[in-house]
């Protein structure tokens, strides 16, 4: 239920991780696994992004070149793209009973730009509270690798590829790894740390095991 009283039937499961811990690799290697056996509608989404006005707004933030942008103005943009992307896609789904899920949600903004770019965990965790107007995750799969392992994966693998984030320097991603910890240590209801350094494949059966276990109903015998 969220903080104006409206029933919500479906749920909503997020992945998260620090650049390179292969958490979109998971997530899609993940999904067609769920819609075999799952017994309702699986909508999948992203942040920044999910639709087109949070798409544009992710272009803006993301962009190598707009190195003049201020830290708290990155901050109220991820925050303005995930109100538009709440209202126009999830909430709706959530409403007609599906499952959601999306790489990336508040959890993201208070690690990189609470702890990542110092400008308070608290902070931006109140300024996601209005953004979503309470609305959490009922599960978030977080994948964890260290800092360095992570990095040299993005470096092997993404090429020229990279996005603002992603050239940051270690001690960034570093700052980043850490707050997530404490998330999911201050929340350990809600945040199942996977470690990320496995193969891929052992990563996608311990995601797919915690949400069977964690939601049997939604599963076909």
């Amino acid at each position: 239920m969220d903080e104006e009283g409206c029933f919500v039937v479906g749920k909503l499961i997020t992945f998260e991780g620090p650049d390179g811990a292969g958490k979109t690799s998971a997530l899609m290697a993940v999904v067609p696994l769920l819609e075999s056996k799952c017994n309702q509608d699986i909508i999948v989404t992203r942040e920044p992004g999910g639709n087109p006005i949070a798409e544009k707004i992710r272009n803006v933030i993301l962009d190598v070149e707009n190195t003049a942008m201020d830290d708290r103005t990155e901050a109220l943009l991820y925050a303005a793209a995930r109100r538009q992307h709440i209202v126009e896609k999830i909430e709706p789904a959530l409403a007609d009973n599906k499952i959601v899920i999306c790489d990336r949600f508040v959890d993201s903004s208070i690690a990189y730009q609470g702890a990542g770019r110092g400008i308070g965990e608290e902070a931006v965790a109140q300024m996601n509270l209005f953004a979503t107007n309470g609305l959490a995750p009922d599960l978030t799969l977080y994948l964890d690798v260290p800092s360095e392992v992570g990095l040299q994966r993005i470096k092997q693998n993404r090429q020229d590829q990279y996005d603002r984030l992603d050239q940051e320097k270690l001690a960034f991603h570093q700052k980043v790894r850490q707050s997530y910890l404490q998330l999911a240590q201050d929340n350990p209801e809600r945040i199942q740390t996977i470690d990320a350094t496995a193969d891929l494949d052992t990563v996608v059966a311990k995601c797919l095991q915690v949400i069977e276990q964690r939601y049997p109903d939604l599963f076909t015998a």
